[in-house]
């Protein structure tokens, strides 16, 4: 949509809008260590320089809240005393912000927002988890709420839970709010501790490839995903009460259990525990300056989540596969919850150009379907102005 559209459509409410409070709120990848984190797992995010961007003021009157996306011409408006899920589904994330500040007794009154964005949805770099996270830290800059980053942090993953419905893990609203520029986090998911460590590619740049897909299981699936790994949890701990997650369970451990395992719970419980394996080691690597070891145990993620934990599609396999003899391709993986998105690519950044076109070409001749490229650069968390 073009800006004179927007300036055309946007509410009157809003034709004298002089914000007091600016946000930007970033997507994130996660470079290894998927579907580990709702597992108190190992990951690696990081927050990428492409973000939603929010203003804020109050607009005088007691619980009349106003939201305005300038990106999608969305208009949202609710009543701070009588905030119930809504049908549509972005409005949940704004909603359910909304609902969990009120939860911890902090005191709101109404205001006026609007949000534009360069993120893309579907793209699994988080865009849900920015767009809480930047409503949620400027609501709280706003009001003077004095929540802390972790508060914000956590109350915006118990929105999802609560209004959005998707019991997702810590790491995506973590990665948002808590990154730094130029580093890559260690988040132990249990502790909540995290490592920065510099994000040194040397000659390299992290690549997004855009499938442009956004199969429908997405969401149902990843929902089933959790409850596969938390009934394998259950079987193990008649044995070994000790154990609370598949944190605590090794290989060999889990071989104990294989005959009594259902479905697909061995599979799932198998891939965690390797995943959560291969981000200890892929830390290691990064620190060293290893980068075709990192690579491999990016190959070996994807393989884990195509095979055992089975969140792939065949689009993310082809292009993922399509990297593996590329000599200046050191690893290529799914990035996000899966079913679509992204691959997330290391390589050389002089073959950037040549490579995208390559994929690019191979990809609509075997799909039909154009792909989308991402350069990104690990970034800074949540940044709030106070105007």
């Amino acid at each position: 949509m073009s800006t004179s559209n927007q300036a055309q459509n946007i509410p009157e409410v809003f034709s004298d809008f002089k914000p007091t409070i600016k946000i930007a709120s970033p997507g994130r990848i996660n470079l290894i260590g998927e579907h580990t984190d709702y597992n108190n797992g190992f990951v690696m995010p990081t927050a990428i320089d492409k973000k939603i961007y929010f203003d804020f003021k109050e607009n005088a009157t007691d619980s009349t809240c106003r939201v305005y996306s300038a990106t999608y011409n969305a208009y949202l408006e609710f009543d701070l005393h009588n905030l119930s899920i809504s049908d549509k589904s972005w409005e949940n994330y704004i909603l359910g912000v909304a609902n969990e500040i009120n939860v911890l007794g902090k005191s709101l009154k109404g205001f006026d927002c609007i949000i534009k964005s360069d993120l893309s949805t579907g793209a699994g770099i988080s865009s849900s988890a920015a767009l809480e996270c930047g409503f949620a830290a400027g609501l709280n800059a706003l009001f003077d709420l004095g929540l802390s980053k972790l508060e914000i942090t956590q109350l915006s993953q118990k929105a999802e839970h609560h209004f959005v419905g998707n019991k997702c893990g810590i790491m995506d609203q973590y990665a948002s709010v808590m990154s730094k520029q130029d580093h890559i986090i260690l988040l132990d998911c249990e502790s909540l501790h995290a490592e920065y460590i510099p994000a040194d590619f040397k000659s390299c740049k992290l690549l997004l490839l855009n499938t442009n897909v956004s199969h429908n299981l997405a969401d149902s699936e990843y929902n089933t995903r959790r409850q596969e790994c938390e009934a394998a949890v259950e079987i193990i701990q008649k044995k070994y009460p000790e154990v609370k997650s598949l944190r605590d369970v090794n290989i060999k451990m889990l071989e104990e259990f294989k005959e009594q395992l259902q479905g697909k719970q061995y599979q799932r419980a198998r891939y965690v525990i390797e995943e959560n394996e291969r981000v200890i080691n892929a830390t290691k690597a990064i620190k060293a300056g290893e980068l075709n070891e990192f690579g491999d145990l990016m190959y070996g993620s994807h393989d884990g989540l195509q095979h055992n934990y089975e969140v792939s599609c065949p689009e993310l396999d082809f292009l993922v596969e399509f990297s593996r003899d590329k000599d200046y391709i050191y690893g290529s993986r799914m990035v996000g919850g899966g079913f679509g998105g992204c691959t997330i690519n290391l390589i050389e950044a002089d073959k950037i150009e040549e490579y995208v076109a390559e994929a690019a070409d191979a990809y609509f001749k075997k799909f039909n379907i154009k792909l989308d490229t991402i350069a990104v650069s690990p970034s800074e968390g949540t940044i709030v102005e106070k105007l």
